[in-house]
């Protein structure tokens, strides 16, 4: 049997058997999400071809992309897995490469290239027939840049000096595709969409439907040309992955990653590549080291305080640990990238929001804090006391207080306010993601991989990117939701918001690192046990949902902010205000004796959406023999 075939269901029997959970949910939202999005693809097909070329765009650009975000992609089948078998790196990369054609991602990226035949039917059935294959080199491309693109970046991660400007370059990317709407009004009033667009390697598909048939054939051979090119590529950086995986202290064919049976060795070297995290300069350290969060003896015999010694090994990691160094860049990037687009089209009023937006994002690249440290969390959990919690919290406010108030006063400062509504939201947030980043991590931590054993992914820090993904997006809504009281008293009263801002932010530092340190404290050896092994017990308190269930509550959790807060909240707000911008809101677009309606609709079927996930959770937590009857 063919190599790839083999590769492909061992890819369908490892998605079989890992389809339960928190992944299965996780799974399914992205697939609904994704469907939606490529059915929107085909309708534009239909109303607008001419913009089929910068959608195309947009897809290729969330291929290369949504792996940094994601946690480096999907590795159910990894290179060091084969290193044994012998295999000539190009057939290897090629087995790897129809393995990845199996998943839910290029399902849904198959059906957003149906595009491609809906516009060859408008230009005859020979164009139809073009279509074809370029949808299947086309989905290739994409695949493969992926790969290419999550292998460069791996190289380039092992040093500082590349991951700032990876990171840099991947936030600016991602907040062009979060502002996608900009573009389409800034260029559709110079003349329409920029020419290169329609030549970049996302548009050939398209312009082998439209063309003559010599482009076609152009189009289609420059399309297999790019294909085999990036796959040589690939397997070259397979090879290197492979190799200096070997070189690194790690051994062939064994699993990458978690080191399930073993706890942290004293003495144990960091990663080659650099990245020291908190096990390569804490958790290979022992108990009386100068890194450990118990304090160290200094050179006149005194013992540092704990906080002290927590405080200063965070803020080591950070600077140290190439992962967090490229999140924390990501994030910058991100913040400023996405408040400075709507310049485009003129408009300068999301300067202000630049730190803030930095603010967020950065505390959602935290979320699994406790998580990043791997079977190094012994060293916490044998020293208790609040000083671990609040010397992180404190090294977070460090790293990601200053560059956010500079940012937010000079850009606020550019644009002459909103002051009130700023600083409000500024010392909200602020303290909102110091309390959020512990708390989120030490109740919902995914297990993480020890920094000393990351595989030629370094992207790749958790077991199970799905939970590690979700963990982002929770801390991204719950930190912008601590700042909304404040930021209502500042809309409604101006300055006296400002002090509750700061009211809140405190609150919410203090209350939430409290009952972090007490979930620390409390579940710190099973905490542990999670990490080490990667199996999380079902209790009363988090209840097994049967398979159907899961999804269904995922999905209810997952898309319930999305008539909720953008399609009813905000509109209600926009019609209160008396402003004229419609933006993507749906009640807006319609009569105006329906607009109301519609909001009232949105809003009570978000709830209801939360209701029902809250629902299906309360009754299993009450009735837990439903999930074995089921």
């Amino acid at each position: 049997m063919a190599v790839e075939l083999i590769m492909a269901r061992m890819k369908i029997a490892v998605l079989r058997h890992s389809m339960t959970g928190r992944r299965a949910g996780f799974v399914a939202i992205g697939g609904i999400l994704g469907a939606a999005l490529a059915v929107g693809t085909i309708v534009l097909a239909v109303s607008a071809p001419a913009l089929l070329p910068a959608a195309y765009a947009g897809w290729m650009l969330g291929w290369i992309l949504g792996p940094v975000f994601a946690g480096g992609g999907d590795e159910t089948l990894r290179p060091e897995y084969f290193t044994l078998v012998g295999l000539p790196p190009r057939r290897q990369a090629t087995g790897l490469l129809v393995s990845a054609f199996v998943g839910v991602a290029p399902v849904v990226s198959l059906l957003a290239l149906v595009g491609l035949v809906v516009e060859g039917a408008r230009h005859g059935a020979g164009a139809a027939l073009v279509a074809l294959p370029a949808v299947a080199l086309q989905l290739a491309v994409f695949v493969l840049l992926s790969k290419v693109a999550v292998a460069v970046l791996g190289i380039v991660l092992r040093s500082r000096l590349g991951a700032v400007p990876a990171g840099l370059i991947n936030g600016t990317l991602l907040a062009a595709l979060g502002q996608v709407w900009v573009f389409p009004v800034a260029f559709g009033a110079n003349g329409g969409m920029p020419e290169f667009i329609r030549y970049l390697p996302s548009g050939w598909g398209v312009l082998a439907v439209q063309g003559e048939p010599g482009q076609a054939v152009t189009a289609l051979a420059a399309l297999a040309l790019l294909v085999a090119l990036l796959l040589a590529a690939w397997a070259a950086l397979l090879t290197r992955r492979t190799t200096a995986t070997n070189r690194s202290g790690g051994r062939p064919g064994r699993r990458p990653g978690r080191a399930a049976d073993q706890a942290p060795r004293a003495g144990a070297r960091p990663a080659s590549d650099g990245s020291t995290g908190s096990t390569g300069s804490v958790g290979s350290a022992g108990p009386t080291d100068s890194g450990s969060p118990a304090g160290s003896a200094g050179s006149a015999g005194r013992t540092v305080p704990q906080s002290r010694a927590v405080l200063g090994k965070e803020l080591r990691t950070w600077s140290r640990d190439l992962v967090r160094i490229h999140q924390l860049s990501f994030a910058l990037a991100y913040g400023l990238a996405f408040a400075a687009a709507p310049l485009l089209v003129g408009w300068p009023g999301m300067l202000p929001w630049a730190g803030l937006i930095f603010i967020v994002m950065a505390a959602g690249m935290s979320a699994n804090l406790y998580g990043s440290d791997g079977t190094a969390l012994w060293l916490t959990i044998m020293t208790p006391g609040a000083e671990d919690v609040r010397g992180r919290q404190l090294a977070w406010l460090l790293i990601v207080g200053p560059p956010a108030v500079v940012l937010t006063v000079v850009l606020t400062a550019a644009v002459d306010g909103p002051w009130p509504m700023i600083l409000t939201l500024l010392a909200a947030l602020l303290g909102g993601g110091a309390g959020l980043v512990p708390l989120v991590s030490a109740y919902g931590l995914v297990p993480g991989i020890d920094p000393h054993r990351r595989s030629g992914n370094p992207l790749r820090a958790t077991e199970d990117e799905g939970s590690a993904t979700g963990q982002v997006y929770v801390v991204l809504a719950l930190c912008a939701l601590t700042a909304a009281p404040a930021g209502l008293i500042a809309w409604r009263y101006g300055w006296p918001g400002v002090i509750a801002g700061l009211v809140t932010g405190v609150l919410c530092a203090w209350g939430f690192g409290l009952l972090a340190q007490r979930r620390l404290t409390a579940q710190g050896p099973e905490l542990l046990e999670l990490l080490r092994t990667g199996r999380r017990p079902a209790t009363k308190a988090r209840p097994d949902l049967p398979r159907r269930e899961q999804i269904i509550s995922g999905v209810c959790w997952g898309f319930g902010a999305i008539p909720l807060f953008p399609q009813g909240v905000v509109p209600a707000i926009t019609k209160l205000n008396g402003s004229g911008t419609r933006s993507w809101f749906l009640a807006l677009y319609l009569p105006e004796w329906l607009q109301w309606p519609t909001i009232v609709f949105m809003i009570s079927l978000g709830l209801a959406m939360y209701g029902a996930g809250l629902w299906i959770w309360l009754r299993h937590r009450r009735h837990p023999g439903l999930a074995t009857a089921a």
